[in-house]
């Protein structure tokens, strides 16, 4: 067995629709020596109901609830407070991983012993691979730009992002760009793999939705600023 145990962390809100599919793909990795934190942030649809199904043929699966809805930035620091792994691996319950994602990625960190990495990521129902262009260029200027990584794809030391502060809860929207921002000014070893081992979703996702409130986070990212509380 793999000495990295790898706890992969999701929040999902009202997923009935795909986050079956989702945990699917986790399920098939070749890489096995991981934990499922999967958490309910407050849905109102049946995606409880689903992920206790998942959780009884697959005890890897670890599943936990809010009672009200929380947001991603919160959630996801509630899942990395209960990890047990070394490694925190992220995913997005509507969007789904290469079975080879997380061998692949531990490999890359062992080798070349990098703190993060992340991949590129295929678009559902699209030809279109994330980052296009701007994954040529160098990350630490595109940054001041954009976020130039695809969040649900991250591979992180533990160490690392507890050392970071984890998620800024500040940062609503956006936390993900917080989050690389930080490690980068902090100047982590990172990788992003060309190999597009992701699947993402964009339609009505988070970013489609609230596409307004993404813009004014980012460029309080950007800007070095903290957001006002709405």
């Amino acid at each position: 067995m793999n000495k990295n145990l790898i706890s992969i962390i999701m929040s999902v809100y009202n997923g009935e629709n795909f986050v079956g599919k989702c945990i699917d793909s986790i399920a098939k990795q070749t890489f096995k020596n991981f934990e499922f934190l999967i958490l309910d942030d407050g849905s109102t649809d049946n995606t409880y109901e689903i992920l206790k199904k998942k959780k009884y043929n697959d005890d890897r699966i670890k599943i936990f609830r809010n009672e009200n809805n929380l947001g991603l930035t919160k959630s996801l620091n509630k899942l990395i407070n209960k990890s047990k792994g070394n490694i925190i691996a992220r995913q997005d319950a509507d969007d789904l991983s290469n079975p080879r994602r997380f061998e692949i990625q531990i490999d890359y960190i062992e080798k070349y012993n990098l703190d993060f990495c992340t991949t590129r990521a295929k678009i559902i129902n699209s030809k279109r691979v994330i980052p296009r262009a701007s994954y040529y260029l160098p990350t630490k200027l595109i940054i001041n730009l954009k976020n130039p990584f695809v969040h649900g794809t991250l591979l992180i030391k533990k160490s690392v992002i507890l050392e970071v502060g984890m998620y800024d809860e500040n940062f609503y929207f956006s936390q993900d760009y917080k989050l690389f921002k930080d490690l980068l000014t902090e100047n982590y070893k990172f990788k992003i793999l060309n190999y597009p081992l992701y699947e993402l979703n964009m339609i009505d996702n988070i970013s489609s939705k609230y596409s307004e409130e993404q813009k004014y986070y980012a460029e309080c990212v950007k800007k070095g600023k903290t957001p006002k509380k709405s």
